[in-house]
């Protein structure tokens, strides 16, 4: 039998709300607004200004413009063979160095498994610009236009640090597909 009277029914049912309030508490934040880029001066594309934000070191965006059109130039003028512009030689690497699949741990009983996942759209272009740029900062060269520039054109035949990153990514992802079943 409950011998319980008014004001201790009062304190149970707040100890219950404050247990609500914290598990309330912990759940993630709504996510943030994506941010508008603006297109880029020359050639008035948002892909480009990505490129160049992520190539900008230090808050020197008029440097790293400047280094993205050298490199742009630099591949016009070596890959005059090709029908392309140099803009449309850089969109088309990018496409053939963008994975389309990632591996992701995740930890089930006590055993961690690389599980491939598909990658978002948006995801899936940046990390494409960053392994190039990263890959061109890694290469052997004078400038780093130049860098950039021998990177696209590797990008673009389908070979080089870039392309070998996302064949090692496909890969494993291949080597990983019987894990797929405990997708996220």
């Amino acid at each position: 039998m409950d011998r319980r009277v008014g004001p201790l029914k009062n304190k149970e049912a707040n100890n219950q709300a404050d247990k609500n309030y914290n598990f309330l508490k912990k759940m993630r934040k709504a996510k943030p607004k994506k941010r508008i880029i603006l297109p880029d001066p020359k050639f008035g594309d948002v892909r480009v200004s990505k490129f160049v934000n992520h190539l900008m070191l230090d808050g020197k965006k008029n440097t790293s413009y400047r280094i993205f059109y050298s490199a742009l130039d630099l591949v016009g003028g070596k890959m005059k063979n090709e029908e392309k512009a140099p803009l449309e030689i850089w969109k088309e690497a990018l496409e053939k160095i963008t994975p389309q699949v990632e591996v992701k741990s995740r930890r089930i009983g006590g055993a961690t498994f690389q599980v491939p996942t598909e990658i978002r759209p948006d995801r899936k272009e940046s990390i494409s610009m960053k392994n190039m740029i990263n890959y061109a900062r890694k290469r052997g060269g004078k400038t780093m236009a130049d860098k950039l520039a021998a990177e696209i054109m590797d990008a673009y035949n389908e070979q080089g640090g870039a392309f070998k990153r996302k064949e090692d990514m496909h890969r494993m992802a291949e080597a990983n597909r019987a894990f797929a079943h405990f997708r996220f």
